[in-house]
């Protein structure tokens, strides 16, 4: 079984397989071709891959493997009928990539599809690894904008008042955002469209920002549900105003699939603070701030910053690729059987779960897109989209 893992595309700085994998992939029976330079834009050197078993190879020899991993979707450019990719594919909004993989022969395992409420899926569970990471640097990023100190100070010249920082929804990033900013010193503020998140949040040091009429806005497979124009509108407004007069404010909503609501709308923006940060973490798939602008830092004409960094997680390189490559790990050497990877619709990670099931969710598989040139049966939703 040979495993190629390509050099990432321009613009992403992490790898898909560390060296610390290389033991468990070994032992599981796979040749790992590494392409020369994969990691080391993420402080991974050659040299540690040779040490650890891996063949350093050319891109065209790495995408020659029978199974290709890799974090982006790598394009089917010397990958032959039959491979498989491992990836985050993002089909919801990159559908033509499922469809040049059916068109291709080539089998699509997106690793954002994973059913995340499956407990054997948490451990590969790769939003979740990379969300975490992304939700700690938000909160250094705003540190790291915002003209004044985060923790209360007592000193001789006077006593400096601790920073109020908003987070705004408290899946995993936002948690971790609550948690980053609580350790720094701040008074930290947080909501959710789930009111079951406030124990959640409260646990982490944060206060919780109900709004009336809350409920628990998720969806079968746990994500955020896309919710009325009119409940968005009373989130924004209630929220916005507790941000008003707040030094930090980490936006952290994204529905899967979909492009990121608006939470912090063009005229909130006008009612911050001057030197007020917001950080925009879904600055990549639109943007929860109106004024976001991807891949820049921007002052308002009231002096609001707003950080629209995108890929956080690409910021924390050497770590992201650590768990990153611990998720794929553990989910590639799951998938063997007797020497052969074996793709199995008994597999509930590959194809979700079954019709009856807690975790069944309807028109959602897992994360198998595609098999041997056709749509999986269980991936209806994603069908309409091609």
């Amino acid at each position: 079984m040979k495993l190629g893992v390509p050099m990432e595309n321009e613009g992403e700085t992490r790898v898909a397989i560390t060296p610390m994998s290389m033991k468990k992939l070994l032992k599981a029976g796979f040749e790992v071709h590494i392409e020369k330079g994969a990691g080391a834009s993420s402080n991974y050197a050659d040299s540690a891959y040779e040490e650890a078993g891996a063949k350093i190879v050319s891109r065209s020899d790495a995408l020659s493997c029978d199974t290709i991993i890799s974090i982006r979707y790598p394009g089917l450019d010397g990958i032959s009928k039959g491979a498989r990719i491992a990836c985050v594919a993002d089909p919801f909004r990159h559908p033509e990539h499922v469809k040049e993989c059916i068109d291709a022969g080539v089998t699509l395992l997106s690793m954002d599809m994973i059913p995340r409420r499956l407990s054997r899926a948490q451990s590969m569970d790769v939003n979740s690894s990379q969300d975490n990471l992304a939700g700690y640097k938000a909160v250094l990023l705003g540190a790291a904008h915002v003209p004044k100190g985060i923790p209360m100070m007592t000193t001789s010249a006077g006593t400096v008042r601790p920073a109020k920082v908003v987070i705004m929804g408290s899946g995993v990033a936002g948690l971790q955002a609550i948690a980053t900013a609580k350790r720094l010193g701040a008074i930290v503020y947080a909501s959710d469209v789930r009111k079951s998140a406030a124990e959640q949040i409260e646990s982490v040091g944060g206060r919780f920002i109900e709004v009336d009429g809350m409920d628990d806005f998720e969806d079968e497979s746990g994500y955020a549900k896309p919710l009325t124009p009119e409940f968005i509108q009373k989130v924004n407004d209630t929220v916005c105003g507790v941000a008003s007069d707040a030094d930090i404010i980490v936006t952290t909503a994204r529905i899967f699939g979909r492009p990121a609501p608006i939470t912090v709308p063009s005229s909130a923006i006008a009612n911050f603070k001057a030197g007020a940060v917001v950080v925009d973490m879904n600055a990549d798939v639109g943007g929860n701030c109106e004024d976001t602008k991807a891949g820049e830092i921007i002052t308002t004409k009231n002096g609001v910053i707003v950080v629209g960094t995108s890929n956080l997680p690409g910021t924390l390189a050497t770590t992201a690729s650590m768990l990153y490559s611990n998720n794929l790990t553990t989910f590639i050497t799951s998938l063997v059987k007797d020497g052969e990877l074996i793709i199995s619709d008994e597999d509930d990670i590959l194809v979700g779960a079954p019709e009856g099931s807690d975790f069944y969710v309807n028109g959602m598989g897992g994360v198998l897109l595609c098999h041997e040139g056709a749509l999986h049966p269980k991936q209806t939703r994603l069908g309409g989209a091609l």
